[in-house]
């Protein structure tokens, strides 16, 4: 039996693949993509905590304006309302605007109950506006307060929000 080995390695030259550099490059490539992704993760993270603060301030000021709107009638009696003021309900008589005067202890509590730090509501009623024959009156409803930026350092900073609207009675 006459066995040959056969040296030749033409065979195996025309085969293709992927070097050791080219698998390297693919990686590097790859990891980069990963760090930008989880760089976008971070900051997505930051602003929906900034956009839940937001929303959570933006329902309690519309709420209040809303309030105002249905005793708009009465609207003056909530000027001045400052949720940080000491007395800020009792200039309201609960016996001749028993609405406002709930509305403005009610407002309180919410203010006081969203737990953020420094927060406050203020309330603001101009004198009428002209022409005065409509009785228009402009209505501003601001809350400030202290927000967090998490990230490598816990950052504070002064938030506001300003609800403006121009309210007259039928």
């Amino acid at each position: 039996m006459n066995m040959t080995l056969n040296t030749d390695c033409q065979g195996y030259r025309s085969e293709k693949g992927f070097t050791l550099i080219e698998g390297m490059l693919a990686s590097v490539i790859l990891a980069v993509g990963l760090f930008g992704l989880s760089g976008m993760q971070g900051i997505a993270l930051v602003k929906n905590v900034d956009a839940n603060e937001l929303t959570r301030m933006t329902t309690l000021a519309s709420d209040m304006m809303e309030r105002i709107q249905f005793n708009r009638r009465n609207a003056v009696a909530y000027n001045g309302i400052d949720t940080q003021s000491v007395t800020n309900c009792s200039g309201i008589s609960a016996t001749t605007q028993p609405m406002a005067a709930g509305d403005c202890l009610l407002w309180d509590s919410l203010v006081d109950g969203t737990q953020f730090e420094n927060v406050r509501g203020l309330v603001t009623v101009s004198a009428v506006k002209a022409p005065t024959s409509l009785n228009q009156r402009d209505i501003t409803v601001t809350i400030t307060w202290v927000g967090s930026v998490k990230s490598e350092q816990t950052v504070k900073r002064s938030r506001t929000l300003t609800l403006q609207r121009v309210v007259a009675p039928e």
